[in-house]
């Protein structure tokens, strides 16, 4: 059951005391970022996307972030992920601080604990489903092409799509297609995975089959889902719904709920 209260505006005391707090407790998190800001130069103007965003996610959880477009969601999961650093702020996952790493520490470390989804399969258009999957295993340093084949094939298989394993993304449904990267997101069996709208472009059927996947990821195999998305269907398996507005965040932290 999903559970949150509405933040009051914080005072400046307040925040700071919000942004201690989230760091006491970010090394018992999956995910977690303490104080985070983004503010952009629009030519003479700051245009600040995040304010002061205090978050906790625990291993196993599917989170969800929601909000109207601008509300700074997709901002916020690229800074999760690490592939945007804030201009304030820290971010944790698995219990390491990401924005003390260098450019080279947090490549590797994304390479090899977080699997990503887009909304538009960002699949190889000339490679099979098989091989997109062996790509992925590649990059991740799998050595050996049979191996690296016989994983790809387990992982499709995880993802009911053993029988299409030789089919072109152009011969795949929009649902196949992003289980198709789903099973390419999981190569390596990563801890995390960052979601942008994996359902926007799917009917109602596929978009329950890949909902579905991604709870029994969480709730089976512990990894911690983290989602982008307008999708209503979604919120029934979530564990944490985070509401953005202007950049700010409309709910409480998770360990503010669990300690109030």
């Amino acid at each position: 059951m999903v559970t949150s209260q509405l933040l009051l505006p914080k005072d400046s005391q307040a925040e700071a005391t919000s942004t201690l707090r989230c760091i006491q407790f970010a090394p018992e998190s999956a995910i977690a970022c303490c104080g985070v800001e983004m503010t952009y130069q629009q030519g003479e103007q700051q245009i600040q996307v995040l304010k002061g965003i205090d978050l906790a996610i625990q291993e196993g959880n599917v989170q969800l972030l929601m909000g109207p477009s601008g509300s700074g969601k997709t901002t916020l999961l690229s800074i999760l992920a690490g592939l945007l650093t804030p201009s304030k702020g820290r971010v944790y996952l698995l219990g390491q601080e990401i924005t003390r790493m260098s450019r080279r520490q947090l490549t590797r470390f994304r390479l090899h604990n977080i699997g990503f989804i887009f909304q538009g399969f960002n699949l190889f258009p000339a490679l099979t489903a098989v091989e997109n999957v062996e790509l992925a295993l590649k990059m991740k340093g799998m050595s050996g092409g049979p191996k690296r084949s016989k994983e790809a094939e387990i992982l499709l298989e995880k993802v009911g799509l053993a029988n299409k394993r030789h089919s072109h993304p152009r011969d795949l449904s929009g649902g196949q297609q992003q289980r198709v990267a789903i099973a390419r997101a999981l190569a390596g069996k990563p801890r995390l995975i960052m979601a942008d709208e994996p359902t926007a472009a799917l009917d109602s059927h596929s978009g329950h089959l890949v909902i579905e996947l991604l709870r029994s990821l969480a709730k089976e195999e512990g990894v911690t889902v983290v989602m982008v998305t307008h999708d209503p269907r979604i919120q029934d398996v979530a564990d944490q719904i985070t509401y953005l507005e202007d950049g700010i965040l409309m709910r409480e932290p998770q360990w503010v709920m669990e300690n109030s």
